[in-house]
């Protein structure tokens, strides 16, 4: 786990190595913003507030990349498709 800073709040930063690429997630005090690996369908289930962002090899690039996917919960928080991952993560 890493900590990673973005303005100004502190986030946990989980990559779990798999056979063929890696899990990546951004944990903050409300949700997560995750790469493709996660699925949204279970995060509603669950009513969990989570951001979905595709095509990222690291942290860096989660920030960088367009909001792919949004959980009703993180809809909810004021996330819209229109985001990056560090201003959906704001939210979160």
């Amino acid at each position: 786990m890493e900590k990673i800073i973005v303005n100004n709040k502190e986030f946990n930063a989980i990559k779990i190595p798999t056979p063929n690429t890696s899990l990546l997630l951004i944990q903050g005090n409300k949700g997560m913003l995750a790469c493709g690996y996660i699925n949204v369908v279970t995060a509603d289930k669950l009513n969990e507030a989570t951001v979905i962002v595709t095509g990222v090899n690291n942290f860096e690039d989660m920030l960088k990349a367009k909001v792919f996917k949004i959980s009703d919960a993180a809809k909810k928080l004021g996330i819209t498709e229109k985001m990056n991952g560090e201003q959906a993560l704001t939210y979160l």
